[in-house]
């Protein structure tokens, strides 16, 4: 089964698109082994002026109804061509699933009572002709969940009985999954990645630039350890876990009061990127020593990943023995690890598999929106007895294999 995965994390940095072919194996047809293989990913940059909106959007500004409907109508557009162009380069596929770009994750008393992501799915069902599956958190929310982060998914079919394990995903929030020996999942928000870094470093250049490039301004800064104090003072990281959040609590009003309590308000551009970036490394690795503190091995995926400096505090500040990977040393591209959560999300929905991030109310995941031709969904399957991830290098037939 061919499924094409389209996402926009919280920076909206650009449109992630993916196609993944899934591989159906072993004794048990109800019940397969699944293999995943990239066919192909790539990053389509937003329009300027929709990225603008969407950010606007996404940071408070308000909107009539007529301008909300023009406003996921275009995102759903942008998502439809960057789809139906890399169908028309790569080949048709049996399903979409677009996670859209969220601007909302709304949390009240602890608990998440709903999340908006745009881009309406109807256009990308035209364009490329396939069923789309979207609006993927909403169901778990709605039993009871927190609708992110999904990576625990992924993560559990991944990682098999090497376990307990723990993957870190380094987006404008950062989310960590942790796997116990029991199977069972911990997944939760730390708090900001590189959101807070990212605002800063746009606010200070007037837009012309939107992160910190190989993170060279925070590495030639020095850290403001007055205004770490108070941005480490966030009543969010001291909420137990399970938990969500998203931008709109880590807002540049949040840097700006830090810099206000602590008497910096001139700190200059390095220093301040400096004390972001080690406030991300820092809420990072308090959360996982206060989950799972006998933990030896975190693999790091994400735009974050690409960030030396954020890497360095990260591995300075995560407790003695934990060692920090990334997902590249274990065949999957760091960019684009989402892309290949939502595609697996996309086959459990196709073939009626609920998910929960806990044992209990398990819901399936998304909305179809039919494409040209009338939905027909195939005999749901049992469950899956473990995903691998092709690699090309390796001497194997399981490509060769299709059974959907």
């Amino acid at each position: 089964m061919r499924i094409l995965s389209l996402q926009s994390g919280t920076s909206a940095d650009g449109i992630d698109a993916a196609i993944v072919q899934f591989t159906a194996a072993g004794d048990d047809p109800r019940r397969p082994e699944l293999t995943l293989r990239q066919i192909a990913a790539e990053t389509v940059d937003w329009a300027p002026e929709l990225r603008r909106d969407l950010l606007a959007f996404a940071d408070g500004a308000a909107l009539d109804a007529g301008a909300l409907t023009r406003l996921t109508t275009a995102a759903g557009r942008a998502f439809a061509a960057a789809a139906a162009d890399l169908c028309a380069r790569f080949g048709p596929v049996d399903l979409v699933v677009s996670h859209g770009q969220t601007v909302y994750h709304w949390v009240e008393d602890g608990h998440a009572r709903g999340t908006l992501q745009l881009g309406e799915a109807a256009w990308i069902a035209e364009a490329v002709g396939a069923p789309v599956l979207s609006n993927l958190r909403a169901a778990d929310i709605a039993a009871g969940g927190e609708g992110a982060p999904l990576m625990g998914i992924f993560d559990r079919a991944w990682f098999g009985d090497n376990v307990p394990a723990a993957s870190l995903n380094l987006g404008g929030i950062a989310n960590l999954q942790i796997v116990l020996a029991s199977g069972e999942i911990l997944a939760f928000d730390t708090g900001p990645a590189n959101v807070l870094i990212d605002a800063a470093i746009a606010r200070s250049s007037g837009g012309s630039l939107g992160y910190d490039p190989d993170g060279s301004h925070a590495a030639a800064g020095t850290v403001h350890d007055g205004v770490l104090s108070a941005l480490l003072a966030h009543p969010y990281l001291a909420r137990p876990a399970p938990k969500s959040t998203g931008r709109e609590t880590f807002t540049l009003d949040v840097v700006d009061a830090a810099l206000a309590a602590s008497g910096a308000r001139d700190l200059g551009l390095s220093d301040l990127l400096a004390t972001l970036t080690r406030y991300s490394a820092v809420s990072v690795a308090g959360a996982l020593h206060a989950a799972a503190p006998d933990l030896g091995l975190v693999i790091a995926s994400g735009g974050g990943v690409d960030n030396p400096t954020l890497l360095a505090e990260l591995r300075a500040a995560l407790p003695a023995g934990v060692e920090l990977a990334t997902s590249a040393e274990h065949g999957i591209d760091p960019g684009f690890k989402e892309s290949l959560l939502f595609a697996l999300i996309g086959y459990l929905s196709w073939h009626g598999l609920p998910l929960s991030l806990r044992a209990e109310n398990p819901r399936i995941a998304g909305v179809f929106s039919a494409g040209i031709a009338p939905l027909r969904l195939p005999e749901p399957l049992l469950g899956i007895a473990g995903l691998h991830i092709f690699s090309p290098d390796r001497n194997s037939h399981e490509s060769e294999h299709r059974n959907d």
